[in-house]
């Protein structure tokens, strides 16, 4: 019998564009998008052939930049020597060397290190070992989590009820209790706070401890905060900002998670970004940059305090992946921070990052751009309507450029990045730590150039 497959329904758009694959963060209904083909250095290239800049750096992940054969070969040399093994009970000489190469480079006594296969599960593992360590210091009721009102922390349930944004959560509902939002610390938007910034950056940070207090001090087990906030366009931290936050994880016996899955491994010119902000967290989540990409890796890394109770006879943390510290993923990210160290990648990041934000502010003579902000290499510019009043795009407006007409036209003008609108509109930079004022004076020109035929669409 001849089998009928049935056509799409007056619901169903078709999605054969796509093939059989299932794209991530994106509308079925939407055209395919070029294939990408190949990279080299901080350019891809598509199915047509065209070069496009990687303004994003795949997604804020390819550190040392595409196409790096001597990654590719130590990926082959550990695969055809042991290409895998479980974590589970058992290591493997490129994951304990891995786990020492981290410990050593984390600030104060970070120094335990759980692997993971990505950010989004590290933050998971954050938060469980938190609700754990209280249960087994004995303060049971300590489970809940402070976050920021927009800030992104992953798509696993816990992750995701950690986060700030609630069309990404809504689908997905109920999820997991105890996430609960405070402020931001976008100062573009706090107009009542005037010039100050020091002081604005006080008033968010006490937030957090009105946040606790509300919730109740014996019930919050954790703080986590991204040291430069991601969703809402690179929200960088005000003087002082984390010194007070510290200070409030302290006087309420409060673990503090920097949430560095984008912002370590040289982002912001030091391997982990705390350091470069000045603050001590008692756990830092990172991924993304540890193996610039070559392998899927992410790590949970606590201090020894949070550790100690673990180390107990007959306590176990009942928390895995399989392949979590995978050697190859491992091995492939001991060579990436050789190369950190041969290229002085971080050093490169904050000897031009001076540059990178004063060639971006070039933008702001453009009627559409509101604000220019960021840090290292990770910056945003923001998309207004207004100038002089900071109005912001409605909801039309903002479908019509940032899911529609800006991903395309940077795309075919030569440059990858993000126009996001997770919070106010923004359009996000951030390219691989190899480039320099010629990448970012292309980065300026084809954003110039498409933010002003953007701007004569609103």
């Amino acid at each position: 019998m001849t089998r009928t497959e049935p056509g799409p329904t007056a619901t169903q758009a078709p999605a054969a564009d796509w093939g059989h694959l299932w794209p991530h963060f994106t509308r079925l209904s939407a055209p395919r998008t070029p294939l990408i083909t190949r990279a080299e250095g901080a350019y891809l290239y598509d199915e047509r052939g065209r070069r496009i800049l990687d303004g994003l750096s795949g997604l804020f992940v390819v550190q040392a930049g595409h196409g790096r054969r001597e990654l590719a070969e130590v990926m082959a040399e550990q695969a055809a020597e042991l290409a895998y093994f479980p974590a589970w009970g058992y290591a493997t000489p490129p994951q304990m060397e891995l786990a020492d190469r981290l410990a050593a480079a984390a600030p104060g006594d970070l120094d335990r290190v759980f692997f993971t296969t990505g950010g989004g599960e590290a933050v998971e593992s954050a938060w469980k070992v938190a609700k754990q360590y209280f249960k087994l210091t004995g303060r049971p009721l300590k489970h809940k989590v402070i976050s920021r009102a927009v800030a992104y922390h992953g798509t696993p349930q816990g992750a995701l009820a950690i986060t700030g944004l609630p069309a990404m959560k809504q689908q997905f509902e109920p999820l997991t209790p105890g996430g609960f939002r405070v402020p931001n610390t976008n100062f573009y938007r706090a107009r009542e706070h005037g010039d100050d910034l020091e002081a604005f950056g006080r008033w968010a940070a006490d937030r957090i401890e009105e946040a606790i207090l509300f919730e109740g001090p014996d019930t919050v087990a954790a703080v986590v905060l991204e040291p430069v906030q991601n969703s809402g366009g690179c929200l960088t931290p005000p003087p002082g900002y984390f010194r007070r936050v510290r200070e409030i994880c302290d006087k309420y016996d409060v673990l503090l998670v920097s949430d560095e899955v984008i912002c370590a491994f040289g982002r912001h010119g030091t391997t982990f970004a705390c350091e470069k902000f000045g603050y001590q967290p008692d756990i830092i989540t990172c991924a993304k940059g540890m193996s610039s990409g070559y392998a899927p890796i992410g790590a949970m890394i606590t201090t020894a305090r949070v550790v100690e109770p673990f180390l107990r006879d007959k306590v176990a943390f009942p928390h895995g992946y399989t392949f979590g510290g995978h050697p190859v993923a491992a091995a492939v990210s001991l060579a990436n921070l050789d190369l950190f160290e041969a290229e002085g990648l971080n050093r490169r990041v904050l000897d031009n990052e001076g540059a990178f934000g004063d060639t971006l502010r070039k933008l702001l003579d453009l009627p559409i751009v509101g604000d220019v902000r960021g840090d290292g290499y990770f910056w945003a510019v923001e998309l207004v309507k207004d100038k002089n009043t900071r109005q912001t795009l409605d909801f039309d407006e903002r479908e019509h450029l940032i899911r529609g007409f800006l991903p395309k036209a940077l795309f075919d003008n030569g440059l990858y990045c993000r126009p996001d609108d997770r919070g106010d509109p923004v359009v996000q930079v951030a390219p691989p730590l190899i480039c320099g004022q010629a990448e970012f004076d292309e980065i300026e020109q084809i954003l110039r150039h498409t933010l002003t035929e953007a701007a004569k669409l609103i």
